[in-house]
């Protein structure tokens, strides 16, 4: 699995993510869960820059990419935990006779986010949606580039800002900006879905594909210029997260068009930040302990296990009916933790390892 290739203070962003999602569906305190949703944008962000990294790490080892095993490999990834689980999340459906196929079919070819908007069995579904049209967006787009002149995604002239690369992606940003402000007052009905369908939303993963470029392809002017602004930029972070405590999403005009902008700024500086700054690690340890920082990131290297079964989790433990919202959470947070660990080291692992033998990465 590849476990020590990672980046602990990277993980450690997936768990504070994964923890958000998990306060927004399960009641903690009310600020959390106002402002839990943003979760999934960090989740955005640094899949963006994460899954784009496989394909740029594996152009400047070969001078292209291959899409085809690129695809598989992420199948192998996503696909067994999310079709293993999905049975568990129909049995409530069929048990109650309320099982209606045609939006299972919607759910298991990732069209939820355009068909319902959230998911069907369960709502966060719509997120794993995004990130599959993603995957073969970014694919394609990569396989494309590469595939042309080398110019076109380094540049040769030092005289251009950019390459060819960095104008689309940064052109991208600004139409799915321009599409969010154009739906929500042409269709301002249509609250959830200007929330999820992927053209909307997909801005927070050219994010980290952007952050992503500047890594392998200008680390060094990213440091520089970083480290010359840090103060400023994370100051425009915080700001730029400052809203999320106080508006609920779903219903705001200003979350679902500038918003969602300003919360990939926010993400990116940050991911930037944690890249940069060689002694993160150490920082987290002083702050927070080395013991809880690494239990986060135990968390965050689960992530989407967890994310994946805890809906089911918040399901049952809604059968107790429990008074008591602290131990609600409390239940639901240990029990995702647990069957997501197991899921992650026991079924993705046993995937993965299938994954590597017979479709070794080539990015390595």
């Amino acid at each position: 699995m590849q476990q020590s290739n990672r980046l602990r203070e990277l993980d450690f962003l997936r768990g504070i993510a994964i923890i958000l999602v998990i306060a927004r569906h399960q009641l903690l305190f009310p600020f959390l869960k106002t402002m839990g949703w943003i979760g999934v944008d960090l989740f955005f962000v640094l899949s963006g820059f994460l899954v784009s990294g496989l394909l740029f790490k594996e152009y400047l080892r070969y001078g292209q990419v291959n899409p085809r095993l690129f695809l598989i490999r992420r199948g192998f990834k996503i696909y067994p935990i999310f079709y293993l689980t999905y049975i568990g999340y129909m049995l409530p459906k069929i048990l109650l006779h309320k099982l209606e196929l045609k939006k299972v079919l919607f759910e298991v070819f990732f069209i939820q986010n355009y068909a319902l908007g959230w998911g069907y069995t369960y709502a966060a579904s719509w997120s794993l949606a995004v990130e599959e049209h993603f995957y073969f967006g970014l694919a394609l787009l990569i396989w494309y580039i590469t595939s042309k002149k080398r110019e076109w995604i380094t540049n040769s002239d030092e005289n251009k800002r950019f390459s060819i690369l960095e104008k689309i992606v940064l052109s991208m940003l600004l139409i799915v900006f321009l599409l969010r402000i154009i739906s929500n007052v042409l269709f301002p009905g249509h609250d959830v879905k200007n929330m999820t369908m992927t053209h909307l939303r997909i801005d927070s993963l050219l994010a980290g594909v952007l952050i992503s470029y500047w890594y392998y392809f200008k680390n060094e002017k990213l440091n520089l210029l970083f480290l010359k602004y840090q103060k400023y930029l994370l100051a425009l972070s915080c700001l730029f997260l400052s809203f999320t405590p106080f508006i609920e999403p779903v219903p705001s005009f200003f979350v679902k068009t500038f918003g969602f902008s300003m919360l990939y700024i926010a993400f990116g500086i940050l991911l930037i930040y944690f890249l940069v700054d060689k002694t993160i690690n150490k920082k987290m340890n002083a702050i927070f302990s080395t013991t809880l920082v690494n239990y986060v990131s135990k968390i965050g290297f689960c992530s989407y296990s967890i994310y994946i079964i805890h809906s089911f989790v918040i399901y049952v433990v809604g059968f107790l009916e429990l008074k008591n919202h602290y131990l609600s959470f409390l239940l639901t947070f240990v029990f995702s933790t647990i069957f997501g660990f197991v899921m992650t080291y026991k079924v993705e692992k046993y995937f993965l390892a299938y994954r590597d033998k017979y479709f070794p990465s080539r990015s390595i």
